[in-house]
């Protein structure tokens, strides 16, 4: 991983062909999705009016790039995934997708005359320390509120990336965290203090993180792939790299 990739706004480019990543722990977290899904539906899925047309877009496309690829079945209105669940096609948009891919996928849109992308719906299973009921409707600079990193420049940066994205060329980057448990799911309210609890290990949190356009409907796709392992699992020079993009990296939140 680059280190400017753990920086603000810290973007590369990427094939087409590489925006969804399947991994090894790919039947792990689908059954966790799933679960969430069933369970937390209103936390984990949300969609404003108007963004419909985005979501089914969102959702084709989804289909398309997983068209051919090992392990997924087309079967009617539904699609079997690797692990043999079958997911119906013709649920909600969003949860139908959020339920073939192991990433969150989040739409933004920009309506006419506005200054910046909206959040208008997403599939969140996976929230670090978020929730999308809080950032659900806003621009990209309150959506990123009580992040101290993203100022008035970044939030420049990042709305002109996401004005000029082309369909063709999605961009990525990387997030990293350190947190005191394995819980995937981990949402927090923008103001809550949180403190590690007393004597628990450490999870090194990371989140591939890319940007792709639609070309029917304009909307913005933000896509997060968690990966969980321990810090042991990093070699000596990963550790050793990660500290020095991110001095506080390996401090549990």
């Amino acid at each position: 991983m680059a280190e400017h990739m753990l920086r603000l706004p810290g973007t590369a480019p990427i094939a087409l062909a590489d925006w969804l990543q399947r991994d090894e722990v790919f039947a792990e977290q689908m059954a966790c999705r799933d679960r969430l899904i069933a369970t937390r539906e209103a936390e984990v899925h949300r969609l404003l009016p108007g963004a419909g047309p985005a979501a089914e877009e969102l959702l084709t496309t989804v289909l398309a790039h997983l068209e051919g690829a090992p392990g997924f079945v087309r079967e009617g209105d539904a699609m079997r995934r690797p692990d043999g669940v079958r997911v119906p096609l013709d649920e909600a948009p969003l949860i139908a997708a959020g339920r073939l891919v192991q990433e969150d996928l989040c739409l933004l849109e920009k309506p006419g005359g506005a200054a910046e992308h909206r959040l208008t719906g997403a599939i969140l299973c996976f929230p670090s320390n978020w929730t999308l009921g809080e950032k659900l409707g806003h621009g990209l600079a309150r959506i990123h509120l009580p992040v101290e990193a993203y100022d008035a420049n970044i939030a420049r940066r990042v709305q002109r990336m996401f004005d000029l994205i082309r369909p063709e060329a999605p961009v990525m980057r990387a997030n990293l965290l350190v947190y005191s448990r394995h819980d995937l799911y981990n949402p927090r309210r923008e103001f809550d203090r949180h403190r590690p609890e007393p004597g628990a290990g450490q999870f090194v949190r990371v989140e591939r993180q890319t940007i792709l356009r639609l070309p029917a409907t304009g909307a913005v796709v933000f896509s997060i792939h968690t990966y969980m392992a321990p810090p042991e699992a990093l070699t000596a020079e990963q550790r050793a790299k990660l500290a020095e993009a991110r001095p506080d990296a390996f401090a549990p939140i």
